[in-house]
């Protein structure tokens, strides 16, 4: 160690060390450590002037104190990646959480490296498939492509993506011949990376005993950095995640499915950073770095002609409030939003999704059909048509509406009651029967009610079912019905 860079504490400010080198200035990036104790870590980030660095706690701070030496690694922070990484639980210096061996050699990544050229980067086009009917309606997700579950406290983004993550991985491997997942959008040889950024230590421990009930924790690698860790560890959590993604796709040529809970936290990790820096905030109170930081995370999340990286994200709206700045930065990377609304939640409806806000890039013609696209327009428009009437409907009654709004009306509750389902990932708390339901067979089904073949139900007789074939049961549907919705969507 007499060959490092040796510097000194003189300023600590929670998660922000000042730390001086009187010579040798260290490199942005590098990684340093107290030399008394190497737990204590710490990241330089910039300088403050005069031979003194800011830098993140990447550790507890208890240890810390003025005056203590540091020296100097002369490297960035390396995170292991590869198959030694699958099927176990690390943090963003590697170090094991899962209680089992410690990942000893192999090969390791700069969390921060960027090394992809733009001429390798494609722009996929096939869906893939989740089995949950109102996302894989209203909100396809683009296989290489990202999606976002935006929602509030407490309306099921975790669920949501729990959901995905058994219905794409466990289930695929579990049920899904090799032609069936490559008519899916899979390739034979995928793995996940699951990044748990600022959520509960509860459910990443449900999650890991989950995965490995049903025998496909070999296949999945996670990285954790809790909300009880430091902002600087949630910070860079998100990015070790996206390096572990990044080398599956680039070194060993695989499909990557990129789970992140949650990206606001990741958002919400570099505003307190840069607040106890003294920067100068952005637009609505954010670090002024937020655009480059959310790109930069973002970029490296793309499909190659090696392969792709389909990411699936969960976003926190602090109040509920869409239009918060730290929300809005995440928008324009995102190919499919699914927007969950605290009103459909109250109502009773799972998933609580608002289907006029949710979009996707994939809602095209070319990508998911003609028939696909037609039946979404359709059922937004009939969806703004029961919206405008709900308010007559609350004043005056259902059975006041003209013979044509009750039968839109009507039709619009039977479409949100179908696209209701239970989740196999709550089964064990509902004791209720989860549905998976092929992406085909929902947009016949919403077709099938969209053209009045089942006006004769009342919706509640279609929540929670899977497809209709449930509801009839045996019973030929009704084909006689009228197509007020072509009305509608007028309108």
């Amino acid at each position: 160690m007499s060959n490092k860079q040796h510097g000194k504490v003189i300023s600590i400010k929670g998660s922000i060390v000042e730390v001086e080198f009187p010579d040798n200035y260290p490199s942005p990036h590098d990684l340093i450590l107290a030399e008394e104790d190497s737990e204590i870590k710490m990241e330089v980030i910039s300088s403050a002037g005069n031979g003194i660095f800011y830098c993140f706690l990447l550790s507890s701070s208890s240890k810390l104190k003025r005056g203590t030496t540091v020296v100097n690694t002369e490297q960035p922070i390396l995170i292991p990646v590869g198959d030694q990484v699958l099927g176990r639980v690390i943090d963003i210096f590697g170090r094991v959480l899962d209680a089992k061996e410690p990942l000893n050699g192999g090969p390791r990544k700069n969390i921060l490296s960027q090394e992809l050229e733009f001429n390798e980067i494609i722009t996929p086009n096939q869906v893939l498939e989740t089995g949950i009917k109102g996302i894989d309606f209203f909100s396809p997700i683009i296989r290489g492509g990202k999606i976002g579950l935006v929602g509030g406290a407490g309306v099921g983004k975790t669920i949501l993506l729990t959901e995905i993550t058994n219905n794409v991985v466990i289930l695929s491997s579990q049920k899904n011949t090799s032609a069936q997942r490559l008519a899916k959008g899979l390739q034979k040889d995928v793995v996940s990376v699951f990044a748990g950024v600022g959520e509960r230590v509860r459910e990443g421990h449900e999650l890991f005993e989950t995965l490995s009930e049903t025998k496909v924790l070999e296949k999945v690698a996670l990285i954790f950095g809790q909300m009880g860790e430091n902002p600087a560890v949630r910070l860079r959590t998100a990015l070790a995640g996206a390096s572990l993604a990044e080398y599956f796709r680039d070194e060993e040529s695989k499909d990557v499915l990129f789970f992140i809970d949650n990206v606001f936290r990741f958002v919400q990790a570099g505003y307190e950073l840069s607040t106890l820096m003294n920067s100068i905030p952005g637009e609505g109170g954010y670090q002024a770095t937020l655009t480059s930081e959310m790109a930069n995370f973002h970029e490296r999340l793309v499909s190659t002609k090696k392969g792709c990286i389909t990411s699936i994200e969960a976003v926190y709206v602090p109040s509920d409030d869409l239009t918060d700045y730290g929300v809005q930065s995440v928008f324009p990377y995102l190919d499919s939003t699914v927007v969950l609304s605290r009103s459909v939640y109250q109502e009773g409806r799972f998933p609580a999704i608002d289907y006029l806000s949710s979009t996707s890039s994939a809602l095209n013609p070319e990508i998911v059909g003609e028939l696909h696209y037609q039946a979404v327009i359709e059922a937004q428009a009939l969806f703004k048509k029961a919206l405008a009437l709900e308010r007559i409907v609350s004043l005056i009654g259902e059975n006041e509406l003209s013979t044509e709004d009750h039968t839109i009306y009507r039709r619009a509750k039977l479409l949100e009651s179908y696209f209701t389902q239970n989740f196999f990932s709550v089964q064990v708390q509902t004791g209720k029967q989860p549905a998976y339901v092929p992406m085909t067979e929902t947009v016949s089904d919403a077709r099938a009610i969209i053209d009045g073949k089942y006006d004769e139900f009342k919706p509640d007789k279609l929540r929670y079912i899977g497809s209709l074939k449930e509801v009839y049961a045996g019973k030929p549907a009704n084909t006689s019905g009228g197509n007020p919705v072509a009305t509608a969507s007028k309108t």
